[in-house]
């Protein structure tokens, strides 16, 4: 088991859609920001735990249109944020001109839609929960290891937040946040294009 939970970390913590947003919100805005948009991502991973636990990874391996629906809304949602932090890059904001509880707001649900436009975090739960579970497991088996699966996931990207707001990482942020942003702006156009080329393997 412990095997299992190092492995399921390293892959949370590997560099992706969600540990970009993270540590961006975090650097550019805050320790409160980045928090906020790691608790949106994490309730998205816990909705596709949930979802697989109840069966719908097995449905969308049988229904692979509602793979492909799931897919190009990620896609499409991960250019969008490209194209803002290119525009964040040619034209960086002076401040955020939005009251606080507002933004926080919009960026929970940004963290949300990250990981709920992910098809394939529904598979990767699906695929540890076959990989970690006896054959007929029973659902309290099944929550016993979500809970376990879902407090690492909050380690980690909880942990991107706090370690991406520290001080000093942020002044360096804002030094080169021209070049940071042009980064963001890359990755999240070469994630959408992956995410676009992915192909549902059964």
């Amino acid at each position: 088991m412990i095997l299992l939970l190092a492995a399921w970390f390293v892959a949370g913590a590997s560099p992706g859609p969600a540990t970009l947003a993270i540590s961006g919100t975090a650097m550019a805005e805050g320790r409160r920001a980045g928090l906020t948009i790691a608790s949106g991502v994490l309730c998205g991973s816990a909705f596709w735990g949930v979802a697989a636990a109840l069966g719908m990874s097995a449905l969308m391996l049988a229904h692979v249109w509602l793979f492909e629906l799931v897919r190009y809304a990620g896609a499409i949602y991960l250019l969008w944020l490209a194209a803002k932090a290119l525009r964040r890059a040619i034209n960086p904001p002076s401040a955020l001109g939005q009251g606080a509880g507002r933004v926080l707001r919009r960026l929970f649900v940004r963290g949300l839609l990250i990981h709920i436009t992910n098809p394939k975090a529904i598979l990767s739960w699906g695929a540890i929960y076959a990989i970690a579970l006896p054959a007929g497991a029973d659902m309290v088996a099944v929550w016993h290891l979500f809970a376990k699966l879902i407090c690492v996931s909050g380690f980690v990207f909880l942990g991107y937040g706090m370690l991406f707001s520290i001080p000093g990482v942020a002044r360096v942020y804002m030094r080169l946040r021209r070049g940071f942003d042009t980064m963001f702006a890359i990755l999240f156009g070469g994630a959408a294009l992956k995410l676009l080329t992915t192909r549902l393997e059964v």
